[in-house]
């Protein structure tokens, strides 16, 4: 059973009802399984939960 993972920001529930169903037509189309096949977690990360570069995201300037 393929798994994917997607490490992210809080996602309203229609994005992520679009977001699983992109990602689980695309992994099919690019594999040849099955959609069924498919599990996909969505993992939501706050920004003080993330180090970029040294820093908490969360304190991060562009």
């Amino acid at each position: 059973m393929p798994t994917i993972f997607f490490y992210g920001p809080k996602l309203e529930k229609d994005k992520k009802k679009e977001l699983i169903k992109s990602f689980t037509e695309s992994a099919s189309r690019a594999t040849g399984l099955p959609e069924q096949a498919f599990v996909i977690y969505l993992r939501e990360a706050d920004k003080e939960n993330v180090g970029v570069g040294g820093e908490l995201l969360s304190e991060k300037t562009r």
